[in-house]
């Protein structure tokens, strides 16, 4: 039986834009401990826990498209700290939600929309 997708990857994938690969997955790197390796000719794979974002230039051919993504951590205090230091703008600080997130919303230096939470239980 043949694969549609490499193996371990979900079907739908996350993918940014961007001018500054280099920057943004250092940004990613600090903030949520992603895991990956910035690759010349094809998209960056980032891991942030079990998810995958790719992460790419363009080569040319797509203008920077940043994304609005939402992000469980294990101490959302603590994320919205490294990216504020690594340059992002507060957007939300840190509070409880009525579902049982505590979140924070941050836009970091490529426009890319942050949010952020800790689920606490409801």
């Amino acid at each position: 039986m043949s694969q549609s997708r490499p193996v371990g990857w979900p079907s739908v994938l996350p993918r940014i834009f961007t001018s500054d690969v280099a920057g943004l997955t250092g940004f990613l790197r600090t903030v949520f401990g992603a895991d990956g390796k910035v690759r010349s000719g094809a998209p960056t794979e980032i891991r942030i826990g079990d998810s995958i974002i790719l992460v790419s230039d363009g080569s040319g051919v797509r203008e920077a498209m940043p994304a609005f993504l939402y992000v469980y951590v294990d101490d959302v205090d603590e994320a919205y700290r490294r990216a504020i230091a690594g340059g992002a703008e507060s957007i939300e600080t840190p509070a409880d939600m009525p579902y049982g997130d505590r979140r924070a919303t941050v836009r970091d230096s490529w426009a890319n929309v942050w949010q952020m939470a800790t689920h606490r239980g409801n």
